[in-house]
């Protein structure tokens, strides 16, 4: 298996700590609003890893944490008049919801940062005992980022370039502007913790290098985050874990690529944001997830407004040859399905072992797709297309993708469909039954004028020796 590190720019092969284990953390969600289709995307990519990785046979040890202390957590509780610390829990209780809505498992570990207030004092102490922080008298604390010559290994930004004649304002009681906050103190009538250092509260970066410690050990395999948190978040975290332990904070970094709303970076002063409540309202999981997956995780997602409607399109088809096969069972020979069945898990493995390549893998299951829709054309194999469908059932397993009953999941698009069309199931098997008049009179122009009255609504007629059936068309 082979896992691009961002750490060394390339794909590597990938070895744990300890064999047959694997320790994972990836940076969660602050609690200081709705969960968006960004947090929906970070979910779903480091859920799959962390399934596909157990798929395998590791043991895995995933923690993702939450934010549940920060500036904005507390501005947006001021806005509404809200205790911060009761608005996070509802922010984080409503996530979670919707995170299980999509088919998140929860990790092994959902840490909170107020939880490990004392790890994080220790350890912010143990980096001032060190010559790596200093504490100022406002009391804030402070990282020396010029102690820490490895600092820029992740992002490679080389700290000479472009700062000739730039002046930043600093800080009081900052020695450099490079210099990132471990705690900071607190204004009035905030939350607070008591300190050596005065009231305060943590910094963001020293919440996820003191819980994935805590719970992983100094050294892990696996850290990940959106691209966006490589700089500063991530480069912030190596420098002060390693400064802590002298020792490699984690073998592997992995980030997620970043999400574009119709080629524009999602911002709130866009307003162009797309809350993970109003998709769940609109798609089920599968839907979401297969829009999300498609592109190679590492790579960014351009949400056009033909995106997730796509994808519906696709899983119908795929939920419409299952519901085909669904249910039955046949006798065939073993020993010629089981190839089919090899080489399905075989191409599943060696695609997903070249760094989760989600993009590839969904081009492949269209081709298994398209074979089962050949055959059941065919009538042939059908001990061999139910074997399939099971095999691809428990393979797309990883990706939260075709577990529903099909006929549930056809008969929620359809109604859906015909909600938008203002048209009833009553009001098509009507219009059918005057249809079928019409042909039994030789009337077939007003037969005909009934089909392209329902076909302009997306409604679809296939006639048949038992009869007329319909459907949408997406």
């Amino acid at each position: 298996m082979k896992i691009y590190n961002t750490l060394s720019h390339q794909k590597e092969e990938f070895k744990t700590i300890e064999p047959g284990k694997v320790s994972m953390y990836a940076c969660g969600i602050t609690a200081s609003g709705d969960a968006h289709v960004g947090h929906a995307y970070q979910s779903v990519v480091f859920d799959m890893i962390s399934k596909y990785l157990k798929f395998r046979g590791y043991d895995v040890k995933y923690v993702r944490n939450y934010t549940d202390v920060d500036d904005k957590i507390i501005a947006k509780a001021a806005e509404l008049n809200k205790d911060p610390m009761e608005y996070a829990e509802y922010i984080m209780a409503k996530t979670d919801k919707e995170l299980a809505e999509l088919g998140s498992a929860k990790p092994t570990i959902q840490s909170r940062a107020t939880e490990s207030i004392p790890d994080m004092l220790q350890f912010i102490q143990t980096l001032i005992d060190k010559g790596f922080a200093y504490a100022t008298p406002e009391g804030n604390v402070y990282f020396k980022v010029s102690k820490f010559p490895g600092y820029g290994k992740l992002s490679r930004i080389n700290w000479n370039e472009n700062r000739d004649g730039v002046r930043k304002e600093v800080e009081p009681g900052k020695l450099d502007d490079k210099d990132f906050a471990l705690w900071k103190a607190a204004k009035p009538g905030e939350i607070s913790w008591d300190t050596p250092w005065g009231k305060g509260r943590p910094g963001w970066h020293i919440e996820c290098s003191t819980m994935a410690m805590k719970f992983l050990g100094k050294t892990i395999d696996i850290h990940g985050g959106g691209r966006d948190l490589a700089f500063p978040h991530h480069e912030n975290e190596i420098a002060q874990s390693e400064a802590l332990t002298g020792q490699e904070f984690s073998h592997y970094w992995m980030h997620n690529g970043l999400l574009k709303v119709n080629g524009q970076k999602m911002s709130k002063s866009l307003n162009n944001g797309i809350l993970l409540a109003d998709l769940l309202k609109e798609y089920k999981s599968d839907v979401i997830r297969f829009a999300l997956l498609r592109t190679l995780y590492r790579s960014d997602i351009n949400i056009t407004d033909d995106l997730f409607p796509e994808s519906e399109k696709h899983l119908y088809r795929f939920y419409q040859i299952f519901k085909k096969i669904h249910g039955k069972s046949f006798n065939g020979q073993e020993d010629v399905t089981q190839k089919y069945i090899d080489q399905i898990e075989q191409d599943f493995i060696q695609t997903m072992d070249d760094d989760f390549n989600t993009s590839e893998l969904f081009a492949k299951l269209f081709g298994w797709m398209d074979f089962l829709s050949q055959e059941l054309v065919k009538k042939n194999s059908p001990y061999i297309l139910t074997k399939i469908m099971e095999k691809l059932k428990t393979l797309c397993s990883v990706f939260g993708l075709l577990q529903r009953d099909p006929e549930e999941f056809l008969a929620f698009v359809r109604n859906k469909y015909l909600e938008k069309s203002g048209l009833t199931e009553k009001d098509i098997l009507l219009k059918i039954a005057e249809r079928a008049e019409y042909k039994k009179n030789k009337q077939f122009d007003l037969a005909d004028n009934i089909r392209n009255q329902l076909s302009e609504k997306h409604i679809t007629l296939q006639d048949s020796p038992n009869g007329t059936v319909w459907d949408i068309e997406l």
